[in-house]
């Protein structure tokens, strides 16, 4: 039953505020009985009947381990402080337990000083708790700890920033955007408007009078004025060196000559001024964080401006994986180790010297974060510093500024929003510092005028424009694909591009460049911490990447292998950190298993973060055999390339009276179909002419010709012409192909003749979460989004779908969100296949392998289930048939292996690898894909296969 405000709760809640009056607030001595009291008024027994544990043991960057407080998986992390104890000091100390805490991260943290909880919900908002209650309130705002009772309930929160935020940069944002809509340059449109989001912030935290910029709103709106012409004075005032001697604009203080520089007011419409007016009145802007300027970024930018450049806004919790091993963390432990007054100063010292680059910052996000996590180190070695020093003595101002940030974006709005998030955080930081540090006579930075930021964010292309010298590189570079940034940035680019780095590999993605300009512009001892699309671990981007890094000095200090973006972008990410240099002690690996936001994490503290970023054995250094290169038992199924080569069930009836059709008409399998379809039939058919090798021939086909003609030709032709003049060249890929219009894109010739010597060939998705092989009729084309196997035997069939193959895969292969992607020269080309399988250890592969499947078509047939439907059972714990199948085949193919019990599966397959490329070295033969020579085909070919209805 979902709790509710009864008696019994007030009652419990009066009993515990009651008891927490007698105590002292000692954080060793009753700490743990005030937990024990806490989760009693939340009706549990007590914590442990809960299932919390006190003492949790967290595993510490570097080594050695920590000790929370208590921790009640996947519920909450609570952390207690000393009576008095500023908690705004250790909400970093809470972060950190919490993102080690997997699996079953809790969702809240809490910290508390015996008077005061701040609850954090850290996969929403980071910097600000979502709420504080004092324990005195409890009894009235107990539901804000909700998620104690012993049936959760979502809490109540009081504080939450981020929904705030996007609310308000929705508003202007909407206001940005019909300005645009209605025919005003958009670089204009978007400084008029990052004007007018300044001078709200600037009215909230009372750097102009209160409410100042909102009178002018209202005043716009009700006739009293025209926007351009208020709007306009108070920007040109807030330029203006010297005050205005009279008028309305007298009180306005001079900020600076940057975001000011030009002012270029817009008229706004009466609609404008409503949603700007209620942005202005609805919204403390000055308890409004700076990220906000990302939500604005990311709306305010045109869609193909977005895609093209691959921008998206980053939370601040994947911000903070960057910015706490890569800048934090290394200052913090010295700071704490330090004993003496001379490490402290030299400490102050290194942070006021110590320059961070973003080289694809956006609106400043990254740079933000940066920047007040250096403004707390320095409160935090200011406050050890005072308590190592004897009293009265004065303490050293201070330095960190906002002008140790250095910033690179493509994007002009992108670089003008970056200078106004800092110039924001340097106020928010100064108010903070002085909450920190209290009393200490500290004179702290000036709010105005703003720092000029000009020549600290600079706009242009990181990948061309010279870099700053820093310390610390952090970022989340551009996310886009190999395979879009042709089509995306354009030819000319690309080829720029591949001159300017040509030990990168052409086919790594984007964001490859960013690590490889990163780590060969770090010095020694200097770090980097940047977010990538999570194929930086795979195939080319790795070599172009990581591989690099490892190379060359690099040492991988915390990573994420892979997780559910937070931003809109649907990929999956992965997150590395790293120091040009040795770097002793445990590193820290966590990745996230699933393929949605809130899927479960792990973690484990390993003495080498490999390239791979793989907690397992790293098969990166497997090598291509070729013996498997050049077997043709893997190729890529067929890419039709127009959608006029397909047919349906009703057109293929009609062309089948052709008999000059019918030849070249085909069923055609799509990977879903195989996977998701009862029985696993096409849908459809596919008109295939790739034989016909000029236009007579293609004639010779009758109504399949005719329909091509109709359906096709006229699409290829315009888009040759509009290759043509877009390069202004004549040899482009299109008008290639235009001259063989009737044939596919990838017609797979070669693996065509081969299934037509076979009565089935094997196929599995060339994209799949799932180890699913089946054997398809040969009678039935392929389509590209499967892989092909020209083998026929069952034995062949049986390693495909062993546990074995499928672990090589998924360590060699490339992925696709949580998916794994099937590529044939680095999965299938390095695959090591059994090299001295006897006659009966083929029998026995090959017979669990038909065992296998005549259980899943049995199965499937009862149930009336598709093969994913089959397979999803396995997600479910408990007994179940098709694992015990799976098993016993697995089993069958480690013998044929000759792998001993226990063994790692990817170690043994690795050093086999190792042992064969080295025997084609030395001009040996060894034993391919395939049944084994010798061995009569027809004794291991089953006659079960996908066939077409009908």
């Amino acid at each position: 039953m979902t709790p509710t405000v009864t008696a019994d709760t007030a009652r419990r809640m009066q009993d515990f505020v009651a008891y927490w009056g007698t105590l002292k607030g000692d954080e060793k001595g009753e700490s743990q009985v005030f937990l024990d009291r806490l989760f009693q008024a939340f009706g549990h027994a007590g914590y442990k009947e809960a299932g919390a544990e006190l003492e949790y043991r967290v595993a510490k960057q570097g080594g050695g381990k920590r000790f929370a407080d208590l921790v009640w998986r996947p519920r909450v992390l609570i952390e207690m402080k000393k009576r008095g104890e500023g908690l705004a000091n250790h909400y970093q100390q809470a972060f950190d337990y919490w993102l080690r805490l997997v699996p079953d991260r809790p969702r809240y943290a809490v910290l508390c000083n015996f008077d005061e909880l701040w609850v954090y919900d850290f996969g929403v908002q980071l910097d600000e708790p979502m709420d504080r209650v004092r324990i005195g309130e409890l009894p009235e705002r107990y539901a804000v700890l909700n998620f104690l009772f012993p049936q959760e309930r979502e809490p109540l929160f009081g504080n939450n920033r981020v929904d705030v935020a996007r609310e308000a940069a929705d508003s202007v944002a909407r206001v940005l955007n019909s300005v645009i809509a209605r025919g005003e340059d958009r670089a204009r449109a978007q400084r008029f408007l990052l004007q007018c989001v300044m001078a709200m912030f600037a009215e909230d935290f009372e750097l102009i009078p209160r409410g100042f910029f909102t009178e002018l709103v209202g005043d716009a709106r009700q006739g009293k004025g025209s926007s351009y012409d208020l709007f306009g004075g108070l920007f040109r005032q807030m330029n203006t060196p010297e005050r205005a001697r009279g008028g309305r604009f007298a009180p306005i203080p001079y900020f600076n000559g940057g975001l000011f520089r030009v002012v270029d007011p817009i008229e706004l419409t009466r609609d404008e001024l409503h949603l700007l007016h209620r942005a202005a009145l609805e919204h403390n802007w000055a308890k409004i964080q700076p990220q906000i300027f990302g939500v604005l970024f990311q709306s305010s930018m045109g869609k193909a401006d977005r895609h093209a450049r691959g921008a998206h806004y980053t939370s601040e919790a994947d911000i903070m994986r960057v910015v706490l091993p890569t800048v934090v963390t290394p200052f913090q432990t010295r700071i704490d180790a330090a004993g003496t007054q001379k490490e402290l100063r030299g400490l102050l010292d290194e942070l006021a010297a110590f320059q961070v680059l973003d080289p694809a910052c956006g609106s400043g996000n990254f740079l933000y974060v940066a920047y007040r996590e250096l403004r707390r180190l320095e409160a935090r070695a200011l406050l050890r510093l005072r308590d190592l020093s004897a009293p009265g003595t004065p303490l050293p101002p201070t330095r960190v500024s906002i002008r140790q940030m250095h910033g690179l974006e493509y994007d002009p709005f992108g670089a003008e929003l970056a200078k106004v998030t800092l110039t924001l955080a340097k106020e928010l930081a100064i108010r903070e510092m002085q909450g920190l540090l209290g009393n200490t006579g500290l004179d702290f930075d000036q709010p105005l005028p703003l720092d000029n930021l000009d020549d600290r964010i600079v706009q242009g292309d990181a990948l061309f424009t010279p870099w700053p010298r820093v310390n610390a590189v952090i970022g989340n570079p551009p996310f886009q694909s190999k395979n879009k940034l042709q089509r995306e940035m354009g030819p000319a680019y690309v080829r720029k591009l591949r001159a300017a780095y040509p030990d990168v590999p052409g086919r790594a993605d984007y964001c490859v460049y960013w690590i490889r300009r990163a780590h060969d512009h770090l010095q020694d001892g200097q770090r980097a911490g940047l977010v990538g699309t999570n194929t930086i671990r795979q195939n080319d981007s790795r070599v172009g990447g990581l591989d690099h890094v490892t190379a060359h000095g690099g040492t991988l200090t915390d990573a994420v292998g892979t997780q559910v973006w937070s931003g809109d972008a649907a990929v999956h990410v992965s997150i590395v950190n790293w120091v040009r240099g040795p770097q002793p002690g445990p590193k820290h690996l966590s990745w996230q298993v699933g393929d949605r936001q809130g899927s479960p994490w792990q973690s484990v503290e390993v003495p080498v973060i490999n390239a791979a970023l793989s907690a397992g054995t790293d098969v990166t250094a497997a090598q291509r055999l070729t013996t498997n290169a050049r077997s043709g038992a893997c190729y890529q199924g067929q890419t039709h390339g127009h959608k006029g080569f397909l047919l349906s069930g009703l057109e293929v009836g009609q062309m089948m009276r052709d008999p000059k059709a019918r030849p070249f008409l085909h069923p055609y399998l799509t990977a879903d179909e195989m996977i998701g379809n009862q029985g696993s039939t096409p849908e459809r058919w596919v008109v295939d002419l790739n034989g016909a090798d000029d236009l007579f021939s293609a004639m010779n086909a009758g109504t399949a010709f005719e329909r091509l003609k109709r359906e096709v030709e006229p699409e290829m032709r315009a888009k040759a012409e509009e290759e043509r003049e877009k390069t202004g060249s004549e040899r482009g890929p299109r008008q290639a192909h235009y001259q063989r219009w009737w044939k596919h894109w990838r017609g797979r010739g070669e693996l065509i003749e081969k299934i037509a010597s076979l009565p089935r060939y094997v196929a599995c998705g060339q994209v799949t979460k799932r180890p699913i092989f089946e054997f398809v009729s040969s009678g039935i084309r392929p389509n590209a989004a499967l892989i092909v196997f020209p083998l026929a035997d069952d034995y062949s069939f049986g390693i495909l779908q062993s546990s074995a193959h499928w672990e090589w895969l998924k360590a060699r292969g490339s992925t696709l969100t949580e998916r794994f992607r099937y590529t044939s020269d680095t999965v299938f080309d390095s695959f090591p296949w059994p090299q001295s399988a006897t006659p009966e250890q083929v029998r026995a592969v090959a017979g669990a392998a038909v065992a296998l499947r005549g259980l899943r078509n049995e199965v499937m047939k009862r149930q009336g289930w598709s093969l994913r439907d089959l397979y999803r059972t396995l997600d479910t714990p408990g007994k179940n048939p098709l694992r015990d199948a799976q098993e016993r085949l697995d089993a069958a193919v480690r013998a044929a292996y000759g792998m001993p019990a226990g063994a790692d599966v990817l170690a043994f397959l690795l050093a086999l690898n190792a042992r064969l490329a080295a025997a084609e070295g030395r001009g040996e033969a060894i034993v391919g894909p395939g049944l084994p020579a010798g061995l009569n085909a027809a004794d291991f070919t089953a006659a079960d296969a996908v066939r077409p209805l009908g």
